[in-house]
């Protein structure tokens, strides 16, 4: 049974603010609501007569799909919005389309921005809650959310537990999300990378720093593997992708060499080939349909917590007890 923690507040703009109490409180509530979606009708009235806008300015197919589940299994009421088709578009800025919405009543907006920081600044302006999926190269704490909670349904408390995030920390806000989460949790984190696709000040992030895979993965009991963000890239971080792989990739051969029984996740979407080899991808030790599968149960969670639920009271909610 959840214990009773505290409120999360008004929004989630990231998991640095949060205590150790409220991550636990969501992830146990996630862990509650898994059960929704195994059910013939995925579908209970938790979020009855709430009106959730997404604002994905920025594309993304699986966070806004995930949250779409996550609502529509709650009942609440959605629209989405995007930049394109829209009077943003037409030069319309943040805070005008939100407080345009906010003026048709609405409870929630979640955000996805090309600009770091734009969470926080569309909730220091608008009275309804704000759930930041994704700014800039900040946070992207629901990600971060549903890491955590797959690495706990494998290797149960993350207490000292050794995790590195591999790859192209520097452009990741899932990165940053993993390492507050992380630690907080009292896991023991460590990135690997080369030079430069890693943050100049990283170590004082309170991580361990590799420079080599092999040493990575001979250290770690999890790995989570982030993706070449090459859209984001102006000059020449890499050689090229095929030395990236020879010399970064995560491999079969490395980890079947690695000393313990290796998990792997991903946030996606993948370079097969490139940071994860297929037959890696698709293996044994990979958890990372899970962490999607996970995603609908952590953003059930935050929704369900942001609109007023305690985790102690997420089991009578799922039968019809209100938010």
């Amino acid at each position: 049974m959840p214990q009773a923690v505290p409120s999360l507040g008004k929004d989630l703009l990231g998991l640095e603010g949060l205590t150790r109490e409220q991550i636990t409180g969501i992830l146990d509530t996630a862990e509650a609501f898994k059960e929704i979606s195994e059910r013939p009708v995925k579908k209970v009235p938790v979020l009855r007569n709430k009106t959730i806008v997404n604002a994905f300015f920025e594309n993304s197919t699986r966070t806004r799909i995930s949250f779409e589940f996550a609502e529509k299994r709650l009942a609440a009421d959605t629209v989405n919005i995007s930049s394109t088709g829209s009077s943003v578009a037409k030069g319309e800025t943040l805070v005008d389309t939100a407080r345009n919405l906010e003026a048709m009543r609405i409870d929630m907006v979640v955000i996805r921005h090309g600009a770091s920081g734009s969470a926080q600044f569309l909730a220091d302006r608008i009275a309804s809650s704000v759930i930041n999926a994704g700014d800039g190269k900040h946070e992207h704490p629901t990600q971060g959310l549903l890491d955590l909670l797959t690495i706990r349904d494998h290797r149960g408390p993350l207490d000292g537990l050794h995790v590195c995030i591999c790859g192209d920390v520097l452009h990741s806000r899932v990165a940053r999300s993993n390492i507050h989460g992380l630690r907080k949790m009292g896991a023991q984190v460590a990135v690997c990378g080369p030079a430069t696709l890693l943050p100049a000040q990283v170590a004082e992030m309170g991580v361990t720093v590799f420079r080599r895979i092999e040493e990575a993965i001979e250290w770690a009991d999890v790995l989570n593997i982030l993706r070449l963000q090459l859209e984001r890239m102006t000059g020449g971080f890499i050689p090229s992708l095929r030395e990236y792989n020879r010399v970064f990739g995560v491999t079969r051969a490395r980890v079947e060499a690695a000393p313990r029984d290796i998990l792997i996740l991903h946030p996606g979407p993948m370079n097969r080939g490139v940071e994860i080899d297929s037959d890696v991808a698709d293996g044994p030790h990979s958890v990372i349909l899970q962490q999607v599968t996970n995603g609908v149960a952590v953003r059930m969670a935050v929704l369900y917590l942001l609109s007023g639920g305690q985790p102690e009271q997420a089991e009578a909610a799922k039968t019809g007890g209100a938010a």
